[in-house]
């Protein structure tokens, strides 16, 4: 063997195996640690239930959260966070959003100085409006942050679908190291620097998706679901900017990307929590059925008080809250919308005068 092929061996050698961390035992964090594992990677894979963990380790499977797929590589399942994190050289935090403070909290002094911590959660703390981002910056600010997102169902991503994901992050190491671990011939990793507004775009996009779904319920035409969508998108990039997001993320992955995926797959939880209601179902109902974290449920509520403090015009947001808490119906939406000044269809290019 040449010497030149001796350093590329030797390189290879010393970019494969690496520790990494998922903390989170749901579909995402699972998907996750399928890609990182069969990437080649040592995955310490940590979740609060003893019997999943367990159930995990002894059938190679999530059963609860991804049945059918094996999991396959090196992956230790643990209720050990401590141990989960130490010497990771990257910890995914797949956590809901509800409890995400709480377990970062609780575990702060474990992270390590300058470690890897990337977000995969699409959530909004109610207390201050707070992203997980922030979050983290709060609790752990020695470690270098980022945020995951995109049109990433996990079923797709553990069916190694062609999948496309977003990793912003201000440190471009931080960038680089993710795009390096998650990389792969199914599943590529753009970049992007704007974290809040990746973010948020995340989040966002989920209150949409409960739109989209009452609307496939109620059979409504094509042309006025591409509408719903792309007003959707509009009030996402509006709303977004006012907090200081770039719109241009608006037209990537993390915007629109994400946004089309989940308002027309049935394989979003989101969207089946609407497609649910649309059919006549009760939202508690709904949501017990699904047996997963809708996140945007919360999502809604958080928006629509944050976008009526700040006077940004949200009739969508609007309108869905009262069709969960009210006595409103999706027609009653697409009224309003009708019925509202016919603005600008692009957000930013004409000046807004009214509501649309």
């Amino acid at each position: 063997m040449s010497e030149k092929n001796n350093e590329s061996s030797a390189r290879a050698s010393s970019e494969s195996g690496r520790q990494v961390a998922v903390l989170g035992g749901g579909s995402f964090g699972t998907a996750m640690t399928k890609v990182l594992a069969e990437n080649g990677h040592h995955v310490r894979f940590w979740m609060r239930d003893a019997e999943q963990a367990e159930q995990i380790r002894s059938q190679r499977e999530n059963t609860r959260y991804m049945p059918g797929f094996k999991l396959e590589g090196d992956i230790h399942p643990t209720t050990d966070l401590r141990a989960t994190i130490h010497g990771a050289e990257a910890v995914f935090l797949a956590i809901p959003s509800k409890a995400f403070r709480t377990v970062i909290r609780e575990h702060a002094a474990d992270f390590e100085d300058g470690q890897v911590v990337v977000s995969l959660t699409k959530g909004i703390e109610r207390e201050g409006f707070r992203l997980m981002s922030e979050i983290l910056q709060e609790e752990i600010p020695r470690t270098r942050i980022g945020v995951l997102s995109g049109p990433n169902l996990a079923q797709e991503i553990a069916e190694r679908d062609l999948t496309a994901t977003v990793i912003a992050a201000k440190d471009p190491d931080v960038r680089n190291r993710v795009q390096e671990l998650l990389g792969c011939k199914y599943f590529r990793v753009y970049a992007n620097v704007d974290v809040y507004g990746v973010e948020l775009a995340g989040a966002l996009k989920n209150i949409y998706a409960i739109i989209a779904g009452m609307a496939s319920a109620l059979e409504l035409g094509e042309n006025a679901r591409a509408m719903l969508i792309t007003r959707s998108l509009a009030e996402m990039s509006r709303f977004a900017v006012s907090l200081g997001g770039n719109p241009m993320t608006f037209m990537g992955l993390a915007g629109v990307g994400d946004l089309i995926v989940t308002c027309t797959s049935s394989k979003s939880r989101n969207f089946r929590i609407g497609y649910a209601v649309g059919q006549g179902q009760e939202l508690d109902d709904a949501v017990a059925e699904l047996g997963q974290v809708a996140e945007g449920i919360r999502t809604l509520q958080l928006v629509r008080e944050k976008a009526e403090d700040m006077g940004v015009p949200m009739p969508l947001v609007g309108g869905l809250y009262k069709i969960l808490y009210s006595d409103a119906t999706i027609h009653d939406v697409i009224r309003g919308l009708m019925t509202a000044v016919q603005n600008s269809d692009v957000e930013f290019i004409l000046p807004r005068t009214a509501s649309s």
